[in-house]
């Protein structure tokens, strides 16, 4: 297991690609200034001693140098040690709705983004407990199984929008089965899920998905994305909005939030329906039904010791470093006998 401790000082490696432009530009700049004294076919009869070669030579071994400091001051580590860790908590399946309605902007800065930033405030209070993440339209797939690691949950998170799926709907049935299965049988966890969607469901087999969850103590807490009087579904070109979803009349698609079916769902199986606004998404009533619940004792496995490993990174740095400087800017004996063997 590999892990930088100070991962935000790898944004300073945009710097060598800067470093190379400054010397292209450079370089173009010296050309110019040389042909404005001396005919360019003279060149190299004028200045014997001028190599090209050289100075991109240095340029890459300088570039190295430079990499390998700025990884070691990232400090790579190496996991070391791998234990169990015994946690409580409880087993949460997140299924999130992604179809074209998502995007209507009725919620800021549209339905999909705050729901988002709902989950996102969810995994900064969670402890212990497990998460994973299903993403719907027409079809369901497991973004990211059940885990302990909130921080790949938070990555996961970020790479979501409603190009995941090109399959257009809103299928919730298949979305609660697919979350149902994700849990783990043998798992004495108590299970929850927690959907996120505007309701705008296009197929009738969410009732039986509910009902099966409930016999199988799922509990389903879901919170409705968008307003009753509903928004238009924003078209975008090239991050440009075009205009709006239209039907095949010509009118504009306006999609509005189906209380009625998501009520229903949470009830099926004790759980809570909340109405998502500007001001709150309902992630507090839903993390504190989760605290109530049952935690149970697993165990996972873990990386506990890391060593670091930035010494080996500053030694090649100093070597490229020195060799940079070493090696001359003109032409020499030793080095055009070099190359000449």
């Amino acid at each position: 297991m590999v892990r930088f401790e100070h991962p935000y000082y790898l944004y300073l490696l945009a710097l060598i690609p800067l470093i190379w432009l400054i010397q292209l530009i450079y370089v173009a700049w010296q050309r110019r200034q040389l042909k404005k004294v001396m005919d360019p076919a003279l060149m190299d009869t004028m200045v014997p001693m001028r190599t090209r070669a050289k100075a991109w030579l240095k340029l890459i071994i300088y570039s190295l140098g430079i990499a390998a400091l700025i990884l070691a001051i990232a400090n790579p580590q190496f996991g070391s040690k791998l234990e169990e860790v015994k946690r409580k908590g409880v087993d949460v399946m997140i299924a999130l709705d992604i179809s074209n309605s998502m995007q209507a902007e009725d919620l800021y800065p549209n339905r999909l983004e705050r729901a988002k930033r709902a989950i996102q405030e969810l995994l900064t209070r969670l402890k212990g407990d497990r998460i994973g993440i299903v993403v719907f339209a027409g079809k369901a797939f497991v973004q990211l199984p059940i885990t302990t690691d909130y921080s790949a949950a938070k990555l996961f998170l970020n790479s979501i929008d409603t190009r995941l799926i090109t399959t257009q709907g809103t299928d919730i049935g298949n979305a609660i089965d697919l979350c149902v299965s994700s849990f783990e049988e043998d798992s004495p966890a108590s299970k929850v899920i927690v959907l996120i969607s505007d309701g705008e469901n296009h197929e009738e087999s969410f009732t039986e998905a509910a009902s099966s969850a409930a016999d199988m103590d799922v509990v389903i807490h879901s919170i409705g994305m968008g307003s009753a009087q509903g928004a238009p579904i924003p078209v975008y070109k090239r991050g440009e909005r075009v205009g709006f979803l239209q039907a095949k009349d010509g009118s504009t698609v306006v999609t509005k939030l189906d209380e009625g079916m998501l009520k229903d769902l949470a009830a099926e199986t004790g759980g809570l329906f909340i109405r998502a606004n500007n001001s709150q998404s309902g992630i507090d009533f839903i993390f504190d039904e989760v605290e109530k619940m049952e935690k149970v004792e697993y165990g996972s496995k873990v990386y506990s010791d890391y060593e670091d490993r930035f010494q080996y990174l500053l030694v090649f740095a100093l070597i490229f470093l020195v060799i940079e400087l070493i090696i001359p800017n003109t032409k020499s004996l030793w080095w055009e006998k070099l190359f000449a063997s």
